[in-house]
């Protein structure tokens, strides 16, 4: 595929990751009895795993792939923004977190029975303006010391100041990469790629019916929005790349999913690295594909590795 084999080059890859930052936490358990109060499992938790989630699911990602990684967020005044923070310096991370004492940090517990998710249990809360505008800010003065931006939105609040991040990186020359979330992409405008999935695509263009239509469809918001490319993760049917007057898609890997929560992130991660190392974009997409691919069949928030990908 001619895809960098150096790890030199991916060292050069210097990415910072912006968006919503959570920790994702497992509880695992074995299920022998249903419980007398309500028609529901009992789970007797064996083992507990703690693991970066949303936007610090992607940086980690980056990371493990060899990558210099900056991630801008904003996390609680709480043990969970402890860990986040513990788990960040132990995957090379370098934190410009902000502490924002008046939330708790965004937390999405699952149990786990026999390998099966049982249930998730979700703690969140918007940041407060006084820090976003404290982050908007701290943006500018940290954004000069990175090659590719990527965007993680998860809808979550942290967000707010998009767009005017994306200006000053747009001015600064910089590679900027969003995985975008909601009903208005505009505040995305003059990004470089966007990497939205079937469904938030339809959120904004609309259902289709053929392959032509889905084209025009996509076409016409990446016209619309300035972007260099937009790239439309479709799950079992690969990807497909919009370019000006160019389409290239790209047929999945076929391997058994086991969990497909955070793919989306291992994807975007990838393709940042990527780019950051020199790759043309339709390499860095094609690896991407295959990054996700790999991270589908292991359990949770996962990375892939430069061995697991062939470089």
């Amino acid at each position: 595929m001619g895809t960098p084999k150096s790890s030199l080059l991916f060292d050069q890859a210097n990415v910072l990751v912006v968006g919503d930052v959570m920790l994702d936490r497992y509880w695992f358990g074995g299920v022998n009895r249903i419980s007398p109060e309500a028609p529901v499992p009992v789970v007797r938790i064996e083992r507990r795993e703690e693991r970066l989630g949303g936007a610090a699911n992607v940086a980690r990602n980056a990371a493990a792939l060899g990558a210099k990684l900056g991630l801008m967020g904003v996390i609680g005044q709480d043990e969970p923004g402890q860990v986040v923070e513990d788990l960040l310096s132990q995957s090379s991370v370098q934190s410009h977190l902000s502490r924002d004492a008046t939330i708790s940090t965004i937390v999405k517990l699952r149990v786990i029975g026999r390998q099966q998710q049982l249930l998730r249990v979700d703690f969140e809360e918007a940041p407060t303006d006084t820090v976003l505008q404290d982050k908007l800010t701290q943006f500018k003065q940290v954004i000069g010391q990175y090659d590719v931006v990527v965007f993680s939105d998860y809808d979550k609040g942290s967000l707010v100041n998009v767009a005017d991040m994306i200006a000053t990186a747009s001015q600064l020359g910089k590679r900027i990469l969003v995985d975008p979330k909601g009903d208005d992409f505009s505040r995305y405008k003059g990004a470089s790629i966007l990497t939205p999935n079937k469904s938030e695509l339809i959120r904004i263009v609309g259902q289709w019916k053929t392959e032509a239509e889905l084209t025009e469809k996509a076409q016409g918001l990446r016209a619309a929005l300035e972007l260099e490319a937009l790239l439309l993760t479709r799950s079992e049917e690969g990807m497909t790349l919009y370019q000006d007057n160019k389409i290239t898609h790209i047929p999945t890997v076929a391997r058994e999913v086991f969990d497909v929560s955070g793919a989306g992130d291992t994807v975007i991660a990838t393709l940042a690295v990527m780019l950051g190392a020199g790759a043309p974009l339709l390499e860095a997409v094609q690896m991407a594909n295959v990054a996700g691919g790999v991270v589908v069949g292991k359990l949770g928030t996962a990375t892939v590795t430069r061995e697991e990908l062939g470089l």
